[in-house]
């Protein structure tokens, strides 16, 4: 205490100059620092009242900077758009955005979207093109996907452009939605598409019935077509896929088509009225008649022989090149895909001559109102998330989706009498409905108008006939409903399904093979299971 005291009483030794002046620099500084510190308050919350005034539709503040992010999905073209791209430049600007897209051919998106998923390392944005998948729904399950549910209404475009049927029907078990349908038309989903050039020079009607449609593929392929003098012609560009595992009863949309006209449903359900349930469709006797017809068929030559080994763009090939009469498309992918190839082959094709069936049996498919879902991963921050939400909802305003469906003008479209005359093959070039495959909107007025008066005949002849098939289609009933059962048994039976059919179909196993199949499904405690949750889910669903 005495030590502390002495030290209290005794005085500072004086101060030098030198002593003063850096005290007197100290003093100076610190009132620097004091007013840097204000200013720093100050500006901090102006900037803080200035976001709060400019809140987005989202909830998210605006920012100057270019959204950075990352996208995978698939492109239909051999030659995907590069980084570069006019298009995509456009599209950025309108966005404020830069993309780095990954775009991965149709044929291996499935086995590519498994293996990204399986990383971890998932983009930004993705393209699910099934979101009742067993990886992808395992995932959400797990939490990895964003929930935007409650995001959706703040969005105009997302919430109103979009039907409801696709949002309804890409919800996932626990009723919420993961991603952002992609919409299609109900009325314009894939069916039948054939040569009616071919039909005329061989005095065909075109088909009504599957008999009908069998009678055609046999004359195809027997009676020279093309005019070559070969017999050198396939009928239906069809192909089987494991990519198509859970589509068309494992067959995938060509073989597949054909399997629904014998059924007459879309889907793997049917709901019988006399037993109060839905039956699977693998039990229904129908299956068992279509499969003895494209074995028929198959064995008659009215399919590729190496149909297990084509993939997609293979069989689209086979039409492109004049070598099959039959696809299953939408009217759409006329010229993008199909007619403009075929006409350096055979320049005699006029586009009136990619003619769409208007059903078989009576039956054509009504889509889901979807094609994929753009979903999120949980990885993304949530202003991040938003921003990502505002992108597509920008996107889908129509001054911006018109750049990818007109592109830009004085380099893929004119403007003639106030109307824009779009420049189909410059479009194509620079891959214009690739960008579809993102973002796309259905809603725009269908004008049937086209470059040339040829064209504009057959989007007449498109609409007239979605205007018919809309009288006929048939919803899948099921679309959107889930069994826990069956996403642990599926994957696998969906696999023993696709590869006995296949034998069947090519002869290696005869017909009594599937009904020994089918009584063991009958018997299967995991059938019965999932037959039963499924229809307690579809009597819910409909208030039953």
């Amino acid at each position: 205490m005495l030590h502390m005291e002495k030290k209290r009483n005794e005085q500072p030794p004086a101060k030098t100059p030198a002593v003063k002046r850096n005290n007197r620099n100290n003093r100076n500084l610190a009132w620097i620092i004091s007013v840097v510190l204000v200013m720093t308050v100050v500006l901090s919350a102006c900037g803080t009242g200035t976001k709060e005034e400019a809140q987005t539709q989202g909830g998210t503040a605006p920012s100057n900077d270019p959204l950075e992010l990352s996208i995978m999905t698939i492109t239909p073209s051999a030659v995907p758009a590069a980084d570069d791209n006019v298009i995509k430049r456009e599209i950025e600007k309108a966005t404020n955005s830069k993309m780095t897209i990954q775009w991965v051919s149709n044929n291996i998106y499935t086995d590519k979207l498994n293996l990204t998923l399986a990383s971890g390392d998932i983009p930004d944005l993705i393209m699910i093109n099934d979101p009742f998948g067993s990886t992808f729904t395992k995932m959400v399950k797990q939490g990895a996907f964003w929930d935007i549910t409650p995001y959706i209404q703040d969005y105009p475009n997302l919430s109103k452009r979009i039907p409801d049927i696709a949002w309804e029907t890409t919800k996932a078990a626990d009723g919420s939605n993961y991603g952002i349908p992609r919409p299609r038309p109900v009325t314009g989903d894939s069916f039948f598409i054939i040569r009616k050039d071919w039909l005329d020079k061989l005095n065909l009607k075109v088909p009504e019935t599957t008999d009908e449609l069998f009678e055609v593929m046999q004359a195809f392929v027997e009676q020279d077509p093309d005019g070559n003098g070969k017999k050198d012609t396939t009928a239906l560009a069809a192909y089987v896929s494991p990519d198509d595992l859970g589509w068309g009863g494992n067959l995938g949309p060509v073989l597949g088509a054909i399997e629904s006209s014998f059924l007459g449903i879309n889907g793997n359900w049917k709901w019988d009225e006399a037993q109060g349930k839905l039956v699977y469709r693998e039990l229904l006797p129908e299956v068992r008649e279509s499969l003895q017809y494209l074995t028929k068929a198959y064995a008659n030559g009215m399919m590729p022989e190496d149909l297990l080994s084509l993939k997609l763009t293979q069989a689209r090939e086979l039409f492109k090149r004049n070598q099959a009469g039959i696809i299953v498309d939408k009217t759409g992918t006329m010229r993008k895909i199909y007619a403009d190839d075929l006409k350096k082959v055979d320049p005699d094709f006029k586009y009136t001559d990619f003619y769409p069936l208007t059903n078989l049996n009576g039956y054509n498919p009504k889509g889901a109102g979807y094609n994929g879902i753009l979903a999120i991963p949980s990885s993304v921050p949530e202003e991040k998330m938003k921003r990502i939400l505002q992108l597509v909802d920008t996107w889908m305003n129509p001054e911006v989706f018109e750049i990818q469906h007109y592109g830009i003008e004085g380099v893929h479209h004119t403007v003639v009498d106030g109307k824009k005359v779009a420049n189909s093959e410059k479009l194509t070039a620079d891959n214009a409905s690739d960008f579809n495959h993102i973002v796309n909107i259905i809603d725009l007025p269908w004008d049937t108008t086209a470059e040339t008066e040829e064209e504009t005949q057959a989007n007449e002849l498109f609409k007239k006939v979605e205007e018919e098939r809309d009288q006929t289609s048939v919803a899948d009933l099921t679309a959107g409903l889930q069994s826990e059962t069956g996403q642990k048994i599926l994957p696998e039976l969906n696999k023993k399904i696709q590869d006995l059919k296949a034998k069947i179909i090519l002869g290696r196993e005869p017909i009594e093979a599937w009904d020994a199949f089918v009584e063991s499904l009958r018997s299967d405690p995991n059938m019965q299971a999932m037959t039963d949750e499924m229809t307690e889910a579809y009597k819910k669903r409909n208030g039953q």
